[in-house]
């Protein structure tokens, strides 16, 4: 989920990054009016994302570019496979590779990161969840890759819900204040979360009215006292610390989200080729 206009914008500024003044390369050894034909390859198994976004890249810098897509975001493909086949002229095509190669990867890399925990909670009720923890700029199209992975995604921002952090209920004199206040002022159709890092808050949180109570790095004992606790009268949300080896046993607990930030920081962008249509 990504607004087409806001991506075009930020696709200049990535082109003028990586080109400066003028591709001298493709300047001085292509021929004006040459043209070529190149595969985008996957080089490794993956899950694809920002597919749409480099065929954005390709366009934006030459409108003669076409860019025929051979996979869609969200597809898990396999190593060798065919991505795309993008033609004309060759000088562009050379011009805006990199740049159209690096979103790609990027999001493809967050994409399968995702789906590797995922994959470690599909035997439970528990949904994975996105963070705000992204690069400054890349937001949105970060948590796209997300959710191709196969995560939700929580706050896109600080105006997507209300979320009741340590220091905003110290301010407020308590959990009970805090959502009492948030309570009359909010949207009608706003969620509440409180962030509680002990049982006895996850208490005060249930009958303050909390819609969501997030467990702030409790041990795995903790969140099965604080499931059978709540009884469903709110939702849960493990977060802090979450890891792949640990996922799996969080999930268990019962609790109903398993938030992470460790695809958007931790994942390594995947191999994504463009090669020559007759190499």
């Amino acid at each position: 989920m990504y607004d087409r206009f806001g991506v075009l914008r930020q696709i200049d500024g990535w082109l003028a990054e990586d080109i400066g003044h003028v591709d001298l390369t493709a300047q001085l050894m292509i021929d004006p009016d040459a043209t070529a034909s190149f595969h985008m390859n996957a080089r490794e198994p993956l899950v694809v994302a920002g597919l749409d976004v480099a065929a954005m890249v390709f366009s934006r810098y030459d409108p003669g570019i076409r860019a025929d897509l051979r996979a869609r975001d969200g597809d898990v493909v396999e190593g060798g496979a065919l991505l795309a086949v993008v033609s004309g002229p060759a000088r562009s095509l050379l011009t805006a590779e990199r740049t159209a190669l690096n979103v790609v990867q990027r999001l493809s890399g967050i994409a399968t990161e995702t789906a590797r925990y995922v994959r470690e909670i599909a035997h439970t009720s528990a949904r994975l969840l996105d963070t705000r923890k992204t690069t400054p700029g890349l937001r949105m199209l970060e948590k796209h890759a997300a959710s191709c992975g196969g995560a939700l995604n929580h706050r896109l921002g600080l105006d997507s819900g209300i979320m009741l952090k340590d220091n905003h209920i110290a301010v407020c004199g308590g959990i009970a204040n805090a959502v009492r206040r948030a309570r009359a002022q909010a949207p009608v159709l706003t969620r509440i979360e409180v962030e509680c890092d002990r049982l006895d808050q996850v208490r005060e949180a249930v009958e303050a009215g909390a819609d969501v109570i997030m467990l702030d790095n409790m041990s795995i004992a903790d969140m099965a006292k604080a499931v059978k606790q709540v009884a469903g009268r709110a939702k849960l949300e493990a977060s802090g610390g979450i890891r792949l080896d640990t996922i799996a046993a969080i999930a268990a607990t019962g609790v109903d989200f398993i938030s992470t930030s460790r695809p958007f920081q931790s994942a390594p962008a995947v191999d994504i080729g463009l090669d020559h249509a007759d190499g």
